[in-house]
């Protein structure tokens, strides 16, 4: 049994205020909130910073990318395992799905796939989340990649797994979606072909055959796989009306990383959230030269916000919200936080509130960053 844990003399933000106050913590669960300070003598003094939730992060590529640091380069999946999940932590995220991809964009020949991946990641995320030996809460986000050969026979082993608990279905076949515009496509992809232009253009070519081929009976497939498991879904990159219509069609309620504020409004009126990247709000734009997440939150229109590849970015990009829009803090907190959470069907976290689980994050604004000083996942104190 946890010992009991109070936090004192903190601003806390919970969905709809922010007061000074203090937090009893017991058996891992938020066991009440009272306004003012506490005299106890084991309270833990939070010295007036802001006490938040623990952030939610669904779609992070910090494994693969920890995995696989350069092209061709694999590192031990213990060790990249391990560093992954201390960046995460240490950036206050105390739950994360893990984006894995399936489907072999760029082998041509899709023969090799990311399945070995997938599966190193599901044993070895099982075995070291059983030891104890991971700090924050992993899960996984599975993105499908449509226009690919391979993804179905890659995907469907590990459907049912429990760590499943997001899927999304993406496309980024050059010439639409995230990659409208091919210059912002052929920059970005300049080093991979070594400045070769026919390099490019012929994959350009190849992907746009496969996508013609398999992206609508793909797509078809894994809907239907997750409708049957009751996973929630994602569309990926939304550029047009009528691409949230066919997301809407099948009962996808998130629109992940919408391109266009057009898409964007439309979501909102077919009741889907919007969820952008969080590298977006802190650099002040999109890298594909999309739409700009700082847009779709002062038009109202940004609901939740993903690390993607940047873990810090998170919490930064919370705070940014609040400074450089209309949101208060308790509504930019929730795009981080009890949003996230309501997406991918995480009741028992998300917000302070009692009952909740006490998972919790000590943060003092400093220079217009927000520096976290304390870290609590389930009422223990990890960092």
């Amino acid at each position: 049994m946890n010992k009991d844990v109070v936090l004192t003399n903190a601003n806390i933000v919970t969905l709809d205020e922010v007061f000074k106050g203090t937090v009893k913590i017991s058996d891992g669960k938020i066991d009440s909130i009272d306004r003012g300070t506490t005299l106890i003598d084991s309270s833990i003094d939070l010295e007036g910073d802001y006490l938040i939730p623990g952030l939610i992060d669904i779609h992070t590529d910090n494994l693969e990318k920890h995995v696989e640091p350069r092209p061709g380069v694999h590192w031990p999946f213990a060790a990249a395992l391990s560093t992954h999940d201390h960046q995460l932590f240490s950036a206050g995220i105390t739950t994360v799905l893990d984006a894995l991809t399936v489907g072999d964009y760029y082998d041509q020949d899709a023969k090799s796939g990311r399945k070995g991946t997938l599966e190193q990641a599901i044993i070895m995320l099982e075995e070291a989340q059983e030891s104890g030996l991971l700090r924050t809460d992993h899960h996984l986000h599975i993105r499908c990649e449509i226009s690919t050969e391979n993804v179905l026979e890659s995907f469907e082993p590990f459907a049912d797994d429990p760590l499943v608990r997001m899927v999304s279905v993406m496309d980024h076949t050059p010439g639409q979606r995230q990659w409208a515009n091919m210059e912002k496509w052929r920059t970005f992809n300049r080093k991979r072909f070594g400045n070769d232009d026919a390099a490019a253009e012929a994959f350009y070519i190849h992907r746009c055959e496969m996508q013609a081929k398999y992206s609508d009976k793909h797509r078809k497939a894994v809907i239907e796989a997750c409708k049957h498991r009751n996973l929630p879904l994602a569309s990926h990159d939304d550029t047009t009306i009528e691409h949230i219509h066919e997301a809407c069609a099948v009962g996808i309620e998130v629109s992940e990383f919408p391109t266009t504020i057009e898409a964007a409004q439309e979501a909102h009126a077919q009741d889907m959230m919007n969820v952008m990247g969080a590298p977006n709000v802190v650099l002040g734009g999109s890298h594909s030269g999309n739409v700009s997440a700082l847009e779709l939150a002062k038009a109202g229109l940004l609901d939740g916000l993903a690390s993607d590849y940047v873990p810090i970015s998170l919490l930064h990009g919370a705070f940014q919200l609040w400074e450089q829009t209309d949101m208060e803090l308790p509504a930019a907190i929730a795009t981080v936080t009890a949003n996230p959470a309501d997406m991918v069907d995480l009741t028992d976290r998300g917000e302070i509130a009692i009952g909740k689980r006490a998972d919790l994050v000590w943060v003092r604004q400093w220079h217009h960053m927000p520096m976290i000083r304390g870290i609590w996942r389930a009422g223990v104190k990890m960092a």
